[in-house]
């Protein structure tokens, strides 16, 4: 089941020092200026169901594993497209809006690229 899906419109030029960090900064049209230069932003709208620990975070042909949602994640993915994803393994949130996935190379981000939070229930 897909819980939310997008396609990428437009890509901040320091998103390339984040990725090498494996953290990717997503945000829905509605970005404030100042966040836009360190964001990928996304056209996606609705969240159908909350995104939780075993889903897979898919962006291009790539999936990963969803290891932890932080408590305003999904708040902050339904009201503003906005996500904080990091590929870091993690269990545990470390900031309150991060998303936990497993640690693999990160495929290239291009525009034009649909990703999407999908549960296999």
């Amino acid at each position: 089941m897909v819980k939310y899906s997008a396609t990428i419109s437009e890509i901040g030029p320091l998103v390339d020092e984040f990725i090498s960090a494996r953290v990717l900064v997503f945000f829905g049209q509605n970005a404030p200026e100042e966040l836009r230069e360190f964001a990928i932003l996304h056209d996606g709208e609705t969240l159908i169901e909350d995104v939780a620990a075993g889903d897979r975070f898919c962006i291009g042909d790539e999936c990963f594993t969803i290891l932890a949602v932080g408590e305003v994640a999904n708040q902050n993915l339904k009201a503003l497209g906005h996500f904080i994803i990091k590929f870091n393994g993690e269990r545990k949130p470390e900031m309150p809006g991060d998303i936990c996935a497993e640690v693999r190379p990160l495929p290239p981000i291009r525009v034009g690229d649909t990703f999407s939070f999908i549960s296999d229930s």
